[in-house]
């Protein structure tokens, strides 16, 4: 299984140096993973590209809740482009749909332009379009590098095979990324399903910070009202069992 490249999703500037750390070839950089993903702050992409040697790749995703948006958050996202670039991103990751679900053409091709020779990836808001081959003959015709996918189900497991069907379907026209679900126990047998030549997925372990014990009633969360002195952040370790598996 040589030559497997390996993407990790993070939520945070510690994040990706622990999955640079751990033998990671690329990052996702975000904010807000419980969302699926969003803006991460300029500082935040700064830092990465000051302290990482491994490309970057920024998400522009201005809200959870779907990927139709107003004119404001079209502004929004456009300015997030410039701000990432002249930040050192390698590239941008959004995706941008019509209220039908459709890839919204005129937009995508917007983005496209502003992002230049950077790469260019859709995300997972493919996996929510009415018809996965058309979508897919778009974004080649848009000059987007790589889509995101979990073949249109929840789990990359459980779209095996749509995903394969996507990658020769693809050829050398455009890369397909599988990532939603993947685990150490599950990775080789994704690549094994697929052909899949990269993988995108989170690798996480708990953190507790104790800042908040001194007074442990008070939360900040919403209803979910999650613990105040626990966050989660990549782990280097699970990052190179992950590799090793990869390369092994």
């Amino acid at each position: 299984m040589a030559n497997i490249l390996l993407e990790i999703c993070c939520g945070s500037i510690d994040d990706a140096i622990q999955a640079e750390k751990g033998g990671a070839d690329r990052v996702e950089l975000c904010s807000a993973l419980f969302l699926g993903g969003l803006t991460p702050s300029i500082g935040t992409i700064q830092e990465a590209k000051r302290r990482l040697k491994i490309p970057v790749m920024v998400m522009v995703r201005p809200r959870g809740g779907g990927f139709c948006y107003t004119e404001a958050e079209m502004a929004t996202m456009e300015r997030d482009v410039e701000a990432a670039i002249d930040s050192g991103a390698d590239g941008i990751v959004f995706g941008i749909l019509q209220a039908d679900g459709k890839i919204d053409e005129k937009r995508t091709k917007r983005m496209r332009r502003l992002i230049g020779k950077r790469q260019a990836v859709v995300h997972r808001a493919f996996d929510v379009t009415p018809d996965p081959f058309k979508a897919l003959e778009q974004l080649v015709d848009l000059g987007i590098t790589r889509i995101l996918t979990s073949g249109q189900r929840d789990s990359v497991q459980e779209g095996a095979d749509l995903i394969a069907e996507l990658i020769e379907r693809a050829g050398k026209r455009i890369e397909i990324l599988p990532g939603g679900g993947i685990r150490p126990f599950n990775v080789r047998e994704v690549v094994d399903k697929t052909g899949c030549r990269q993988v995108h997925l989170t690798a996480w372990s708990t953190v507790q910070d104790s800042s908040t014990h001194a007074r442990p009633e008070v939360t900040f969360g919403g209803a979910l009202h999650p613990p105040e002195d626990l966050y989660e952040m990549t782990d280097a370790k699970l990052v190179r069992e992950i590799a090793t598996k990869l390369r092994g």
